[in-house]
Formats: C-alpha cells, structure tokens, sequence
C-alpha cells in the first residue's frame, strides 16, 4: 500500500514537473524571443508594425515552441524540471540567422524564409511610415522645407552617431536650399541673381544659366529633387529608431488646400 502511494506521488511530481517545465520554458522563450527579434531588427525597424506584427508574431511563437520542444526532450532525459530552462538558448538563433539576398529568397532554407517575409513587411511599414508625412508636406514647395526642419529638429538631440547626424544634417540643407531657389523663381528674380543663388550650394553649382522660359522647369526640377532627398531623409530618420515623429505641423489635416474656399 505504501509502495503504491508512492508511486502514485512520484507520477504527480512527474506530471508536475513536465508542466512547469514546459510552461515555464514557454514563457521564458517567449519573452527572449521577442527581445532577440527586437535586437536583430535594429537599425531596420519596429518588428511589430502592422504590416510586419503577423509575421513577428509567428516567428516569435514558433520559436517557443521548439525551446519548449527542446526543453521538454531535456526533462526527460535528466527529470530535473529547472533542466528544461536550458531551451531558452534557441531564440538567440533569431539573432544570430543569416537572411539571404531577395535574388536567392527562392532557394532559401524554410528557416529564413520568414525573417525574409518579416523584413519585406517592415519595409511596407517603413514606406506607409514615410508616404504620410511625404504627403503631408507635398502640397506647397513651403511646407517641404518646413518639414525636414521640423523633423530634423526633433531628431537632432538623440542622435549620437555624428555621421548619422552629419548625412541628416546635409539633407536638411540642400532641401532647404532647393526650396529657395523654387521661391526666388516664383518671385521672378533676376536671372544674376538666380545664378548666384544656384553657386551657393554643391548640389546646384554645375547647372548653368537658365532662360527666362526655361525657368518653370527649374523649379519643378528643384522641387522634385527635394521632395525626393525628404523621402531619403525620413527613411534615414525611421532606420535610426524614429517611429513616432508627429507629422509636420500636427498631422496633415492641419493644412488647407489654398483653392479650399474661404468660409462665410
């Protein structure tokens, strides 16, 4: 009888280490798995946006599971609960996984197909990210300027990577430069001092003189150019961690159209 009582105790240690172990190396995994996946995207972007939380999502669930798998084997091999623990270590693969360029994405391994899918769905988060203040700031060659000024304001007091902050700084200035030239056109300056204007600056030194009837597309060049170095300069600003910049002003709704009728 007390043979039998204690079989029956030691099967319910048995039954409740496996559950400890197990849910134990779940949990775990599950909170290394997200921190790991978080540490690989660095310096690419938030894992978790909209278009990229799926596929984070299954890639960090799937992890835990073969941790837990790989626990669950060691438990029963040394049936010592706290052994289990030791399938934590297989998230550190989502740091460590090399992904293949999109030319080989076709040949890739089933293993890094997902983080390839999760990169592709981060891009799409970077670009809807940089398309709404791209719009936001489009409307009048004004508010571009205003806008890289803005976000470069916000930006430039946490970066401590001084090339960063230099590449960011550069764009900002030949922005802000173009949209003069697009202002001084738009006030029909002299073409002397337009000329002058245009040396005053690397990006702008090499063009030559302009006609009179040549200048409407100078100015849509120069503004095509800068609306073109805001996208690169937003997607340098979202690469460096800077998911949350509010949107030149506030949002874009803030700017009103100047055909918009006046109210009465």
């Amino acid at each position: 009888m007390v043979c039998v009582r204690a079989g029956r105790k030691a099967r319910g240690w048995d039954m409740l280490g496996w559950v400890v172990g197990g849910v134990g190396t779940f949990a775990v995994s599950l909170v290394f798995a997200c921190m790991f996946l978080q540490m690989r995207c660095h310096g690419v972007g938030p894992p978790f946006g909209r278009h990229a939380r799926p596929w984070a999502s299954f890639i960090v669930l799937v992890t835990a599971l073969v941790s837990t798998g790989i626990g669950l084997l060691i438990l029963a091999a040394s049936h010592q609960a706290p052994a289990a623990l030791v399938g934590v270590v297989v998230p550190g693969g989502l740091w460590f996984t090399s992904v293949s360029a999109p030319r080989d994405r076709l040949r890739a391994g089933w293993l890094n197909r997902p983080l390839s899918n999760l990169y592709d769905a981060m891009g799409e988060d970077m670009q809807a990210w940089c398309d709404t203040r791209h719009r936001a700031a489009a409307e009048e060659p004004q508010w571009i300027s205003g806008a890289v000024q803005y976000y470069y304001d916000q930006v430039k007091g946490g970066i401590k990577d001084r090339r960063a902050l230099a590449e960011l700084c550069d764009w900002r200035d030949s922005i802000v430069h173009k949209i003069s030239i697009v202002r001084l056109i738009n006030l029909d300056t002299t073409p002397a001092r337009l000329h002058d204007s245009l040396q005053r600056h690397p990006s702008t030194q090499s063009l030559r003189r302009y006609a009179a009837d040549e200048l409407p597309r100078l100015a849509r060049r120069m503004e095509s150019d800068a609306i073109n170095e805001l996208d690169l300069f937003l997607a340098a600003v979202y690469r460096l961690g800077y998911h949350k910049l509010l949107i030149y002003p506030f949002r874009p709704s803030v700017h009103r159209s100047p055909r918009a009728s006046s109210p009465t």
